[in-house]
């Protein structure tokens, strides 16, 4: 990718992670944490765009996110949870493959998410609250993944309609 696309790309991701990953919070008091939306558009940044952008979107845009709406001591740690989550999809599934194939590689990178969540909230607040915060995590992880499926196909489908002519 081209230094150009990849400034622009990046920009562009990591704008709408943060925007959409501070749209709709539900905040989990037993760790400070909360689940959103963010997770889906990691993930189909990912799959469009490749592992760079995914990580860059992915880990700048929901650490900003955190910061900007109060919960910058999980910043460090979304940086770097929420940049994986990006990497994986981007390097295992950016490419043209099936749904079928495109799935297990979604649920190894949202599980890696929950799994990171899980250490840095049973090191910040104990093992009960980090275990309380499973069930969210895993409902945000499946729900990233299917929202994450449908907007990809959709804009393929999209982007198809709009190639064929050119």
């Amino acid at each position: 990718m081209k230094t150009t696309k990849l400034i622009a790309y990046s920009g562009l991701s990591v704008a709408v992670v943060t925007v959409v990953t501070m749209v709709v919070q539900i905040p989990i008091p037993q760790t400070k944490g909360y689940i959103n939306l963010g997770d889906a558009v990691i993930l189909v940044f990912a799959m469009l765009f490749g592992a760079k952008i995914g990580m860059i979107g992915g880990g700048l845009g929901s650490a900003l996110a955190d910061i900007l709406t109060g919960y910058a001591h999980w910043a460090p740690f979304t940086l770097i949870i929420k940049g994986i989550e990006g990497l994986i999809v981007g390097f295992f599934a950016s490419k043209d493959m099936s749904a079928g194939k495109r799935v297990p590689i979604l649920i190894l990178a949202v599980l890696e998410m929950v799994f990171g969540y899980f250490l840095v909230g049973t090191r910040l607040y104990g093992m009960g609250a980090a275990l309380f915060e499973i069930q969210g995590n895993l409902i945000q992880a499946g729900s990233a993944v299917i929202i994450s499926l449908l907007l990809f196909y959709a804009i393929k489908r999209v982007e198809k309609v709009y190639t064929r002519d050119v």
